[in-house]
């Protein structure tokens, strides 16, 4: 089991209901986010576009934060989810300074902090928070090994690509045009 999101940016708007989500059902502190929007104007495009990306931690298959991680904090679900142990962090941010993609932050509490894809919903078999709530349903949450998830069909069918390709992390955050 590899468990991924997919973000269509044709479909987002940038409307922010996703950060808002998280921040709500994660109680993620003021002035700190798990998920955060971007936009990049396409000036090739015609006509030209704004494209926003809803980007969170992209539990990476070859995660830079784990082995950083001087007392093993930082860890991998079986189904790839990628957490920090909070009991274990002793808030050294070897991990928030190993991430390129600048997904992790340090809790007003003392422990690294990050998306966890809503860990605690998925064991309920739900959604992430962010992808639920998303208005005009430009996220898909799902098993990168399960051929017939709607996710996989994706990856199959549209052309997609990862931010930051180039530092080989093997990002499970994949965008589709």
């Amino acid at each position: 089991m590899r468990y991924a999101i997919g973000i269509d940016i044709r479909l987002c708007v940038g409307c922010m209901t996703c950060v808002a989500a998280c921040k709500t059902e994660n109680q993620v502190p003021d002035g700190k986010r798990r998920v955060w929007v971007t936009e990049t104007e396409d000036e090739s495009a015609t006509p030209p576009r704004v494209d926003f990306h809803s980007q969170r931690c992209n539990h990476c298959d070859n995660a830079p934060c784990i082995p950083v991680c001087p007392t093993g904090a930082s860890k991998r679900r079986p189904d790839g989810i990628v957490f920090v142990e909070q009991k274990d962090c002793i808030g050294c941010e070897a991990c928030v300074e190993a991430c390129p993609y600048g997904a992790r932050f340090m809790h007003p509490d003392g422990f690294a902090s990050k998306c966890t894809y809503c860990a605690h919903l998925v064991d309920q078999g739900l959604e992430p928070a962010c992808v639920a709530s998303c208005p005009v349903d430009c996220m898909v949450f799902g098993d990168l090994d399960d051929p017939k998830s709607r996710l996989s069909e994706m990856v199959r069918t549209r052309p997609h690509h990862v931010l930051l390709a180039e530092k080989g992390t093997k990002p499970r955050g994949l965008y589709f045009t």
